[in-house]
This record gives C-alpha cells, structure tokens and sequence, in this order.
C-alpha cells in the first residue's frame, strides 16, 4: 500500500476552534495537493469553500452528540446548504447508555431525512462504548439510514483503533478518525477495512 492510496482515503481534517480563513483555505490546497478525498471544516467555514473541486464535509452535533435531535437536523441542512456533501454527526451516547434505542434511532432518522441525497456518517466514539453498545449503535445507525459508521471524535478517551475497525466494518463502511498520526497507522486501518480515515495529521503521514 502507497502513500497515494491511503491519501485518497482521507479527509483532511481542520476543526480547532482558533482557525482562521487562511488556516481553511491553506486545509483545502494541502488537500488538493495531496490527492485527498476531501476536507472536514467547521460548519461556519463551509460556504467559504463552496467552490472546492473535492468534497466539503461539515459537522452537526458535534463533539458530544448531546444536541435535540431537531438541533442535529437544522445544522446539517445548514452546513448543506452552504455547501457541504458529507455530514458527520455524533450519536447521542447518553441515550445509547441509557437503554432509549428509540431516540437513538430517532436522532440518525432525523439527520438522515433533512439531507436526502448527501452522506451521512455517525460517529459511535468507540472508547466509550463496550463492544455490545458498539455493534447496537452500529445496527441503529446503519438501519436508519447512515453510510458510514465512524470511530472518534478527537474529544473521548483513546483514537480509531484497527480492533474497532475490523468490528465496525460487519455492519458498513467505516470511516475511522482520530489519532492517526504516522503512515503505518493509517495504513493498517486500510488493511483492517477502513474505506474513509479522518485526520489532521496528513502531512506526517504523506510525507
């Protein structure tokens, strides 16, 4: 596996507070140059990379999932319509833990309904789930409609891991992110089954 190859699956990914117009629009040329599938900004930097020539993905109840479901869907018809193609939601981990498979399910419905068209991707944070919640919030989120399960936020206890990956990757695609920060790690969460990886370590891992 080359460096190409595992470049192609990225998301060159930009979500700290502090960046600034120049910090999204150098994101957005680092991308490109380094043939990523595309570029993951917050949902206020959207519009000013409608004109991108790869894939905008934006973000909605994000990074806790703890947002009314109502909240998740308006954020992420927003960040649509401001340009992105790709949204990555947060599962409501405290409804998950809390036995509501209902408002879990709920939650995915709703996000799934106000971007008909448009990639849906969950984020499960895997570090605070045992492997029984994981395979329940992947069967949720698949059922209602996501195309993508994905591992982290950035924000829970530990980062993608290729063991979450190889379990993930029964249910759907995989998208896995957080802490990848060298090649031999995004590689082998290729070789696990991961057909997406979320970082903002590209450059170290392309280079």
């Amino acid at each position: 596996m080359d460096r190409a190859e595992v470049g192609r699956r990225i998301e060159h990914t930009l979500l700290r507070p502090d960046a600034t117009r120049a910090d999204v629009e150098r994101t957005l040329a680092d991308a490109i140059a380094w043939g990523c599938h595309g570029v993951c900004v917050q949902p206020y930097w959207v519009r000013a990379l409608r004109d991108a020539p790869l894939p905008v993905v934006s973000i909605a109840g994000f990074p806790f999932g703890a947002a009314v479901p109502a909240h998740k869907a308006a954020g992420a018809a927003r960040a649509v319509e401001d340009g992105a193609s790709e949204i990555d939601i947060v599962l409501n981990l405290g409804a998950l833990k809390s036995g509501d498979a209902a408002a879990v399910a709920a939650d995915v419905r709703a996000v799934r309904r106000a971007i008909p068209g448009k990639t849906l991707k969950v984020i499960l944070e895997t570090g605070l789930l045992t492997r029984a919640e994981t395979e329940q919030a992947a069967r949720i989120c698949m059922g209602e409609g996501a195309d993508f399960l994905k591992t982290c936020t950035g924000y829970g206890p530990r980062g993608a891991t290729v063991e979450d990956v190889e379990l993930l990757r029964a249910f759907g695609p995989v998208k896995a992110s957080a802490g990848i920060r060298t090649f031999d790690q995004a590689a082998a969460l290729v070789a696990a089954g991961a057909a997406r990886l979320g970082t903002s370590g590209t450059a170290a891992i392309l280079r």
